[in-house]
């Protein structure tokens, strides 16, 4: 457990592996926190130095500010400057993947690599996440929190005993971080930006994703030269959590072809 100070307060960080290793970043997706890759590392190249942390508003870290995707991208920056030393390798999930191509766009001497999963260059719609942020205003994480399960999961992941994990991590995170993230979300589109992009690039989809539709994603990937893309079958919106194999086999290789481990 680590803390980096930023302007609006404190960052939570985990970092594992050897000092001076290459280093992999991991940005989680809305709603939940450093504690979605717990069960792909696992299952990941052995040698790498990998950083995860909270985004602002949610987990152990502050709230404060947060409205922008550059905000995120801010942080996502000071993580890789004072505690992974660039270039990183970068893995974004879902908000995670967008706040993954603003710091590619903006500063590619720092990321070596991409991995976009469960993402887009825009997701959703203003409209969309407007109405989130009135339902979470109005009736709290709790009042769409099964709502979001029939997005985030297929059915059989739905059915099993673990889905109660995930549902308190939703409605634990603070409202107000939440709500932040969906306006930032809300004002977010990286299509001009993504499609300039000129790095290696992995993009994965969930063929079951009620968040980020397989086509979606697939539409951001073809946006950018050379970048390959996989659907996996049966994965709904967080395939770290439901098919961590299945995920860390697209994943690993692309680690270690670009990580030099």
């Amino acid at each position: 457990m680590q803390a980096l100070t930023r302007p609006f307060g404190t960052l939570h960080v985990e970092v594992d592996g050897p000092a001076g290793a290459p280093a992999v970043v991991f940005a989680n997706s809305l709603g939940t926190d450093l504690r979605l890759w717990h069960r792909v590392l696992p299952l990941l190249p052995q040698g790498l130095r990998t950083v995860r942390y909270d985004k602002r508003g949610h987990g152990l870290s502050a709230i404060g500010g947060g409205t922008v995707i550059d905000d995120h991208a801010d942080d996502a920056i000071a993580v890789i400057e004072q505690i992974a030393g660039g270039p990183v390798l970068f893995v974004g999930l879902s908000i995670g993947g967008l706040i993954g191509q603003v710091v590619a766009s903006r500063r590619p001497d720092l990321v070596r690599a991409l991995v976009l999963s469960n993402t887009a260059a825009k997701l959703g719609t203003a409209e969309s996440w407007r109405a989130r942020i009135d339902a979470v205003t109005g009736g709290g994480l709790e009042s769409i929190a099964d709502a979001v399960m029939e997005r985030w999961f297929a059915p059989t992941f739905r059915a099993g005993p673990d889905l109660a994990l995930w549902r308190a991590m939703l409605t634990r995170t603070p409202p107000a971080g939440y709500v932040a993230a969906c306006a930032a979300l809300a004002g977010a589109d990286q299509t001009a930006a993504t499609q300039e992009l000129r790095l290696p690039v992995l993009v994965i989809a969930g063929s079951e994703d009620g968040a980020s539709p397989a086509a979606v994603v697939k539409a951001t990937a073809d946006l950018i030269p050379g970048a390959a893309f996989h659907e996996i079958a049966g994965a709904g919106h967080l395939p770290p959590v439901e098919t961590p194999d299945a995920w860390a086999a697209l994943v690993a290789p692309f680690l270690k072809a670009h990580a030099d481990v």
